[in-house]
């Protein structure tokens, strides 16, 4: 049999459809020849069969070495199937995989089932700091890597939870700590969101501090307290509302507008003509969580159409199969996708 263009040894497999008295059913077996490597598939008591019977809706039953498979439809039938011979054959060829990686293969092959598992769940990070290493774990979250990697200006354009600012966060800590970059700068527009911001306490960098904590989130999640801290002092990591972006040229620098759905086509255009020299930009924003006045017009939206005819721009759309947040925010995410369609 051929998964993903690769003939996959060591099992044997059959497929059968059949009737029974009430609707039909796909029922598949397969039978690993390896009883170690078999046992390290299913996983401790058997919690990585129990994973696939959750999240795919497929009855499985274990028979020693061999698994039966059955489903109402075909479709998860033949990602369980699919998932389970490729990482048989990870196992086989000396690789590991953990529990999470399970849940990152099934992601990965709904959204693809031609997908390599052996290089997505090998394949070399991406972002690296001391504290962190980051590796795509959906095709979308892949291709928003690569294009980082390769364009001077990427949008990044999705749901919550698909991972738009903790990516592009971990690589610019890449960019900056491989000296690729001098300076690393994080903003986002500070809507006020049933608050007047004067009526907060402290200064304006006070006052707009809440609508920053995401930002300063995900960077501690790539590098200590202390050297955050230190890069903040010492002005290599800028962390500030857009507004203050204004009139100012930015070389050698990572830039990354977050929140960008509820910028003005102006703040867009200004934000955007901030690039200088050596620098690289990353807007990330939800377009169902446009949070600005019903007679105003996103930026993003605009930028959208406007730039979306240039080679040197980079868009990358997530969906929410791409969310990696706990399984509750996909069902969320997608209940609300629903709704706005109807």
């Amino acid at each position: 049999m051929e998964i993903a263009g690769r003939t996959i040894p060591g099992f044997l497999f059959s497929k059968h459809e059949r009737m029974n008295s009430t609707q039909p059913r796909f029922e598949k077996e397969i039978e690993f020849q390896e009883s170690s490597i078999a046992r390290e598939l299913f996983g401790p008591q058997e919690k990585n069969i129990d994973l696939l019977r959750d999240k795919l809706g497929v009855v499985i039953h274990v028979r020693g070495n061999k698994l039966n498979l059955q489903a109402e439809v075909e479709g998860p039938l033949n990602t369980a199937c699919n998932c389970l011979i490729q990482l048989y054959d990870m196992l086989r060829s000396g690789q590991t995989f953990f529990q999470k990686d399970m849940d990152d293969a099934l992601r990965i092959l709904q959204q693809d089932p031609g997908a390599d598992l052996q290089k997505m769940l090998s394949d070399t990070v991406f972002a690296v700091s001391p504290k962190k290493t980051i590796a795509p774990k959906s095709i979308n979250q892949r291709k928003y890597l690569q294009e980082i990697k390769e364009k001077e200006l990427v949008f990044g354009i999705g749901p919550a939870g698909t991972g738009k600012t903790y990516l592009a966060v971990a690589m610019a800590v890449s960019f900056l700590l491989q000296g690729r970059v001098r300076k690393l700068i994080l903003t986002r527009p500070a809507l006020e969101a049933g608050e007047k911001l004067g009526f907060l306490p402290g200064d304006i960098l006070e006052k707009v501090d809440p609508y920053l904590r995401p930002l300063y989130d995900a960077l501690y999640e790539m590098l200590d307290f202390k050297k955050v801290q230190e890069m903040i002092q010492t002005g290599v990591i800028e962390i500030a509302p857009l507004a203050f972006m204004r009139g100012r040229t930015l070389n050698r620098a990572f830039i990354i507008l977050d929140e960008a759905q509820n910028t003005t086509p102006e703040q867009m255009k200004m934000f955007l003509t901030r690039m200088g020299q050596g620098s690289q930009a990353l807007i990330t924003g939800d377009k169902t969580q446009i949070d600005l006045p019903g007679n105003v017009r996103s930026g993003l939206l605009q930028a959208e159409e406007v730039l979306s005819g240039i080679d040197d721009v980079g868009f990358v759309y997530f969906q929410h199969p791409d969310v990696v947040r706990h399984d509750l925010v996909v069902k969320i995410v997608q209940a609300y996708e629903e709704y706005a369609s109807r």
